[in-house]
């Protein structure tokens, strides 16, 4: 079938983590979808650390797969080490995290996205959209192709009049390697889209082979290490890679001053704004400068490759500084580069202009996903992949949009924070971000999103079926907790050795399990309590469920109570063309503000920055509430 013939549902431009998700999820809906990427060899690389999840980002994996999206699968597969993070704190700040193999990363995510059905691929580069006065209608590529679509979702990442900095020296790129990407940013902004330009770098990578890693400390993975997905066919490590930790020091600090004078950062080339919680090292020195020391993460490729990456050393400073400051690393007297780190500057499209679709308010059937949006991290472009490539398709099959909720998922919070409040340097997710974080826990994503996913036709039934019988098993499991009195001869010397308060009596299990210094491993002593888990075949992810449901019911039906409070506002929409300059009694600021973002709803009015709650009241008062 010719490209001059096809009128393809789905046009995904770009193929890093936004485009392949947005593909893959586009396709499974049923759309017919071409994947235009500028290299076919390069689809889903990481760009910069081979590490995929982390605080809160780990959440967003978890996420992508209770979805039904492929992140969590590729990672698993190719995952060289595996860390659950904070689980010395409360459930809701655990957080996966894994190294990946950064070749296999993307040779596994090419493998899947062909053998997905309705997926077509084509290589070369897009400069130019197809518009049909306010409609989308396909695009135009470097070849001359124009080629016709009902929906384009761009994800150009780092791409749109990319440009490359390394010291006094500028080039026009993408990625190392890699050209930019122009014309997309002038149709735009020829439409009237608000652009603007941000940053972000990389560190150095260098050979294995030249570092002394005696003189650092080993950071090696979990004992017992996790996965990401939920599907069964994806398996736990048995044998990982360790990475290891080193630092800066003041004579590494002093050398990096010294080439400060011919760093872009700050002699005017770069104006654009960096990631505030992911700086390069001469930003850090800078800015933290009574410090003597930071901490370098150094950080295997991939199996069997020499590559490492340095994590903590990103930079745009001129080779040669670059090459004498870390030589005064410990480990790293030798060492031998395989390229410099550099920064790269980019176009960008404040996120006010989307929906919570990712639809553009200006451009109907036009979405965008991942660093066009000024988010930064694979994660978080995953999900806004995975997000618009189902509202693409959904759109097409003229049903309902998929939205989710702040207390639904970080996903929800990630799209909602975009929208509302908008972004003027590179959006990295925290737990911080998200109000309900009890509820949206690591453990539960599946819980939470696979029924959603199903509705909509994403999620497979087996992924279904699992939810269906973990959701029972662990109100059996919580059941007989509640039910079974515990002897105290039996439960006694398991307090004792934990320097807990004796019972004097035969106790409910369930307040024996309560106590936040007892884990259930420590009650499988209980022979009754073992036999029951064993006869109904209980997994660790049901135990887990059950523990943090009996340690934290309260918290978690708190934030529940919270959560539906600010639903009922959700309820309480906002109709798209109502005239904000009628109401006098807002501030000038909020009037400003509500017409350019304009909400669907008064719990997103809340949330725009410079809307106050007397605001909100006028709002209620005038559409009756």
């Amino acid at each position: 079938m010719s490209f001059f013939s096809t009128t393809y549902d789905v046009i995904v431009v770009g193929g890093g983590h936004a485009g392949s998700e947005a593909a893959a999820a586009s396709a499974n809906m049923g759309a017919h979808t071409l994947l235009i990427t500028m290299s076919l060899q390069n689809i889903a690389q990481m760009s910069c650390n081979p590490a995929m999840g982390g605080i809160a980002k780990g959440q967003i994996v978890r996420e992508i797969d209770a979805l039904g999206g492929y992140s969590a699968i590729v990672t698993d597969k190719t995952a060289i080490q595996f860390k659950m993070l904070n689980k010395s704190k409360g459930p809701a700040m655990w957080s996966p995290r894994a190294q990946s193999d950064r070749m296999r990363f993307a040779e596994e995510w090419r493998n899947m996205l062909e053998h997905t059905d309705n997926l077509d691929f084509y290589q070369d580069s897009v400069n130019g959209l197809l518009f049909d006065g306010d409609t989308i209608i396909g695009v135009k590529t470097a070849l001359g192709l124009e080629i016709k679509a009902k929906s384009v979702i761009l994800t150009a990442g780092t791409f749109l009049n990319g440009l490359i900095h390394i010291g006094d020296k500028t080039f026009g790129g993408g990625r190392a390697g890699e050209s930019a990407s122009t014309g997309i940013t002038e149709d735009l902004v020829a439409k009237g889209f608000e652009s603007g330009r941000m940053k972000t770098g990389t560190p150095p990578r260098v050979d294995a082979r030249s570092l002394d890693f005696s003189k650092m400390t080993e950071q090696p993975g979990d004992e017992n290490p996790q996965k990401f997905s939920y599907s069964p066919t994806t398996k736990p490590l048995t044998k990982q890679r360790s990475c290891y930790l080193t630092y800066t020091n003041p004579e590494v600090h002093k050398l990096l001053r010294e080439g400060f004078d011919r760093s872009p950062m700050f002699n005017g080339r770069i104006q654009s704004i960096g990631p505030r919680y992911c700086p390069s090292v001469e930003d850090k020195i800078d800015r933290f400068a009574s410090k003597e020391r930071h901490q370098m993460f150094i950080e295997p490729e991939g199996w069997n490759t020499v590559e490492i990456y340095v994590n903590g050393f990103s930079t745009s400073l001129p080779e040669d500084i670059q090459d004498k400051a870390i030589r005064l690393v410990a480990g790293f007297e030798n060492v031998k580069f395989l390229r410099y780190g550099y920064a790269i500057e980019y176009d960008y499209f404040p996120p006010t202009q989307l929906t919570h679709t990712l639809e553009t308010k200006m451009i109907k059937g036009l979405y965008f996903a991942g660093q066009i949006n000024g988010t930064t991290g694979y994660e978080e472009a995953g999900s806004q992949g995975l997000m618009a490539g189902i509202n693409a398709a959904l759109k097409i099959q003229n049903k309902e949009p998929f939205i989710l909720k702040r207390n639904e998922a970080y996903i929800g919070v990630l799209i909602d924070d975009l929208i509302t409040k908008g972004t003027d340097e590179p959006y990295r997710m925290f737990t911080s971000r998200a109000e309900y974080r009890t509820l949206l826990r690591q453990d539960n994503a599946d819980l939470r999103l696979t029924p959603r996913s199903y509705e909509i036709g994403l999620a497979s039934q087996d992924r279904m079926d699992r939810v269906i019988v973990k959701k029972e098993k662990t109100a059996l499991l919580v059941d007989f907790l509640n039910k079974f009195s515990v002897k105290k001869e039996i439960i006694n010397p398991v307090l004792e050795s934990k320097n807990l308060a004796l019972v004097s009596q035969s106790m409910k299990l369930f307040k024996i399990a309560t106590r936040p210094q007892l884990s259930f491993n420590d009650l499988l002593v209980i022979p009754e309590l073992k036999a029951f888990i064993s006869e109904n075949n209980m997994e660790p992810d049901v135990i887990e469920q059950a523990e943090i449901h009996l340690k934290y019911s309260g918290y978690i039906e708190k934030e529940k109570n919270n959560a539906d409070k600010l639903n009922r506002l959700e309820s309480v929409s906002i109709p798209s063309n109502f005239e904000y300059d009628k109401l006098q009694s807002i501030s000038f600021e909020a009037r400003e503000k509500l017409n350019m973002i304009k909400p669907t709803s008064i719990s997103q009015a809340s949330r725009i920055s410079g809307v106050t709650p007397s605001d909100i009241s006028v709002l209620l008062v005038y559409m009756g509430r």
